[in-house]
Order: structure tokens, then sequence, then C-alpha cells
């Protein structure tokens, strides 16, 4: 697995990535921006993914196989 740090593609990544910073900013880590545009945790967060400044990565989704009648089922 590789450390990304370019926005993800996804929006679904994005707002999780993004919502999971804002929470450590809530906590009291301190913002990776010098200068934020404003002091709120979220938009602080969005701001940061996407300057590149958050290192994540993904691991990929679990497999879905179809049994004999079609049916979608997870392994």
């Amino acid at each position: 697995m590789t450390v990304q740090t370019k926005a993800p593609e996804s929006q679904f990544a994005y707002v999780v990535l993004a919502a999971r910073r804002a929470r450590q900013i809530m906590a009291g880590a301190p913002p990776m921006l010098e200068n934020p545009r404003t002091l709120k945790p979220t938009r602080v967060a969005c701001e940061e993914v996407n300057s590149g400044l958050i290192e994540y990565e993904f691991s990929p989704g679990k497999s879905v196989d179809e049994d004999k009648d079609g049916v979608k089922r997870r392994k």
C-alpha cells in the first residue's frame, strides 16, 4: 500500500478524510497550515486535504462474489 497526499478522487473518501482531520483539530491538534483562512475546524481540514498536507492510505474494499442464484455475497 502506498501513502498518498493528493485529495482523493472519491467524494466519499474526501469527506471521510476531512472529517477525521477535523475531529483531530477539534481535539486540540494544531493546524498544518500557517495562515488558515478561517478558524472553523472543518474548513481548515478541507484546506489541508486540498493542499496535499494530509497523508493517508485506504485499504481495498472487500471482494463480493455471486453465488449460484446470482445473489451477491461478501467473503
